[in-house]
Formats: structure tokens, C-alpha cells, sequence
């Protein structure tokens, strides 16, 4: 088991900082409130994307957040839908030459309407792409 995350550090429940390891099998890629899209993107790219290619699964599961997404209340990120579904495609990549593509998605968080109807469209378009 490989568990990859991406988040606003410092938020509830304060945990997920980068050390955070658990036994070798966790990565966590923290970003500080009012990140730039672009500082997120190369978090996600430089420490989640090599350790789960790294990690070589047989199936990838995501659980698709969207409170970094910029509308919403809860998270201080920059996101956009945009944004999603490139890091979805990333991990699609990933999945192809490890697992012969088998992703499953499950709907997280995301406290703003608008800006989560955006972006699992985004993210459910992007799964959909060859």
C-alpha cells in the first residue's frame, strides 16, 4: 500500500507534513496557504508522481479533493479546474505503464459549488481521454 498526498500545510487536522513517512509508504507533498498554482504543480510532479512510479501499482486508487481549488472556503490554495485534470492525467500516465491503466476515483472534498462542479468535471473528462 502507497498513499501520495498533496495538501495545505498548516490546516486541520495538522497533520501530513513532508516527514511524515509512516513505515516508507507514505508521501506527503504539503504546500503552504496561498500557494501558486505553479508551486503546487511542481510539488505534485517532483514528489508524488516519481514515488508512485516508484512504488509500481497494480491499481491506483485517487480520492479526488477539490478544496485547493481557488473558490473554495475552507483550503487558501490557487487552484483551478484546469489544474486538476492535469494532475489526473499525470497519475493516468503513471497508472498506464505500471498497472495497464486500472484507476479507480472516489469523490472527496470541496466546499464551493461552483469550483467543485468545475473541477470533477475537469477531473472526470481528463479520466475519459486516451
Amino acid at each position: 500500500l502507497f498513499l501520495g498526498s498533496i495538501h495545505q500545510m498548516p490546516l486541520y487536522p495538522g497533520t501530513g507534513a513532508a516527514s511524515e513517512t509512516g513505515v516508507g509508504n507514505i508521501v506527503n507533498a504539503p504546500v503552504p496557504p496561498h500557494a501558486a498554482r505553479e508551486a503546487w504543480r511542481a510539488a505534485f510532479a517532483s514528489r508524488l508522481m516519481p514515488a508512485l512510479d516508484s512504488f509500481a501499482p497494480d491499481l491506483v486508487l485517487i480520492s479526488s479533493g477539490f478544496d485547493a481549488h481557488r473558490r473554495d472556503p475552507l483550503a487558501h490554495q490557487s487552484l483551478e479546474a484546469e489544474d486538476f485534470a492535469w494532475a489526473t492525467r499525470a497519475v493516468l500516465d503513471v497508472a498506464r505503464a505500471r498497472c495497464g491503466g486500472k484507476v479507480v476515483s472516489s469523490l472527496e472534498g470541496g466546499y464551493d459549488l461552483e469550483g467543485l462542479g468545475r473541477s470533477a468535471a475537469a477531473h472526470v473528462q481528463a479520466l475519459g481521454e486516451d
